[in-house]
Formats: C-alpha cells, structure tokens, sequence
C-alpha cells in the first residue's frame, strides 16, 4: 500500500466506533500544568497501581533477568546457546501473549465485542496483506522479524554490559535512581516514539517501510508489532540511550519488553480484557488515542502520557471536528 493509496478519508463518512471512551478525548499528560501538580501525581499513581500493564511488564522483566537470561559472565563472548536461548524465550513470550490474547477475544470471543473499538472482522482474502490474511501477515512480521530485531537488540546490549561497553547502574549502591529509572524510561520513550513516528511518516519511507503497518485499520494483538524490519530497528532504538546513561540489564530488558509486549497488548483492539462477556472487572490494555492514528493516519503520532501531539498541533480527540482537520491536514501534506 503505497502512501497514496492510504486514505483513510475513503472510509463512510458516517462510520462509527463500536466503542469508544468518553469523548472529546482530554489531556491525560503530566505536562499539563492547567492541571496542577497534585492531579498530574495522581495520575502518575493511576497509571502504575495498583495495578497495570507497565507494572506487570516491570515484574517481568525482573524475572526474565534473574531466571531466563544469561549471566554477564557467559555474555561475554557470542556463543549460540545463550543468543538461541534468548531468541526462543521472546519468541515463546510474544507468541503467548499475542496468541493468547488474539485467541480469548477473537477465536473463542469471550466477552464479545464489549469494549471492542471496531467491530468490522479482520481481512481474509485480501491480496494487501501478506499470505492474502490479516491474521497470517501480522503474525508472520511479528515473529520473522519483530522477534529477531528485539532479540538483537537485546543480545547486543547484554554483550555490550558484559564488557563495560554499557555504563551500570546497581541497585546497592544507587538504589533510589534504580527505581526512578523505571518511571523516568516510559516518558523518554514516548519522544522517542513521536519523532521516529513521525519520521516513518514522510512519505518515501512511508511508502517503502511504514505503510506495512498501517496495512492494519482495524487492528488486533498482533497488528501491534507487524512492521517492516527498517521500522523495527527504529522503533526498538530508544534502548540506545543505556550506551550513555548508566543503568542496569533490568531496565533495559524493561525497555525492550515494554516495547514490545505493550505495542502487543495496546493494538488489542478492546479497551479493556474483562472476565468475560458481562464482566466489569479487568484489566485495560487498549489505547483509543493510537486507534484513530490506525483509522485517520496522520494524527496522534505519540502515545498521551506526553502531549508531543497537543504541542506539535496532531492530536486528534475523537470529535468529527478533529477528524476534519485531521483530513486536510493530510490531503495538504499530499500536495507537497
């Protein structure tokens, strides 16, 4: 699909979400000094406990570094065991999340299509997509390049802390910057995000690179990480910045699998996972901000916890007026 070809005005004028949170959507970042100090820390505290997928991400990656990764001492030269062994745990970790994600809510459907933001079925038959399938190309990008690009990263960057190359950071000696670092990570990233966004973009690479991902309009578990490998290797780059702060595997395995697994698990296409059909109890996963980037394109380029988008005028709120502007905004970058 060539940059062109991606209008995303072509969809009915009167399509509507199946779902969709209250609406005009608001200023969610701590950056919004309107707001106040005391409202902006309490939703830095609603967005880790007492529970949430960045917090369940933080466990994890504590786990994978005790129990599923090799020791800086074994890191220190590469061997095939210790890189196969990380390939296969990603592999194994994506697989069982997008898997098990895309099987509860769209192969055995169990709670419908409560909460569900579009609720058009997936692409089959569809020459567009690699393997003529939605399902069958998102899983293939994922996997055959999502997973070795994160691996890469991932086997370099315990490489480079196994010989100094990397700055550390322990947890003894530094322990109120090892925990500060967890918050701090997610803000860098969503910069990071905006301008490599934003870069993908421009219309050659657009065209040649980031138009595979936007294959997905509507979209699902493994749309999330569906992307060319030039695309990959920007997205995950953010992880470079351990080359000059110091910091610890932890936080850098945390990176990646946030990253990752959070793309994962935000392109769901449901607000929340519920219990079940009639079940108001779980745990939210989706991000209607990205959902109007996959229907509208250009808008909502970075993710809400940094208004990136509110100061470089490509927010879109949901309202019919942002769609409108949102349309001629792209119609003008299409004439340049």
């Amino acid at each position: 699909m060539t940059y062109d070809e991606a209008k995303p005005e072509a969809l009915p004028a009167k399509s509507t979400w199946n779902y969709h949170p209250d609406l005009p959507l608001q200023d969610r970042s701590l950056f919004n000094l309107k707001r106040g100090p005391a409202e902006g820390l309490k939703l830095l505290w609603g967005s880790w406990l007492p529970i949430s997928d960045r917090l369940i991400v933080v466990s994890l990656s504590i786990l994978t570094w005790f129990y599923l990764s090799p020791s800086l001492q074994t890191a220190r030269s590469f061997t095939f065991d210790w890189v196969a062994g990380v390939y296969l745990r990603n592999l194994i970790m994506i697989s069982l999340l997008a898997g098990g994600m895309h099987l509860y809510l769209y192969t055995f459907k169990m709670q419908g299509n409560r909460l569900r933001y579009d609720a058009r079925p997936f692409h089959k038959k569809n020459a567009l997509f690699t393997f003529s399938s939605q399902f069958l190309d998102n899983v293939f990008w994922s996997l055959a390049s999502g997973v070795t690009v994160w691996t890469s990263y991932e086997v370099l960057g315990l490489w480079a802390y196994a010989n100094g190359y990397m700055p550390m950071l322990d947890f003894t000696n530094h322990p109120i910057w090892f925990v500060v670092w967890f918050i701090l990570l997610p803000f860098y990233g969503v910069v990071h995000f905006y301008w490599i966004h934003r870069l993908l973009h421009w219309g050659p690479i657009y065209n040649h690179v980031h138009s595979l991902h936007h294959r997905n309009v509507n979209v699902g578990p493994w749309s999330g990480m569906s992307m060319h490998p030039i695309e990959h290797i920007g997205y995950l780059s953010s992880v470079l910045i351990h080359f000059v702060i110091a910091s610890h595997p932890i936080h850098f395995i945390f990176q990646l699998q946030s990253k990752v697994l959070l793309a994962v698990s935000s392109h769901a296409g449901y607000e929340s996972v519920t219990a079940g059909e009639n079940s108001d109890a779980g745990l939210k996963v989706g991000d209607f901000f990205h959902q109007l980037h996959h229907r509208y394109f250009e808008c909502n380029y970075g993710e809400p916890e940094v208004p990136c988008d509110k100061w470089f005028g490509t927010f879109h709120d949901g309202s019919e007026d942002a769609t409108a502007r949102t349309r001629l905004r792209t119609k003008e970058m299409r004439k340049k």
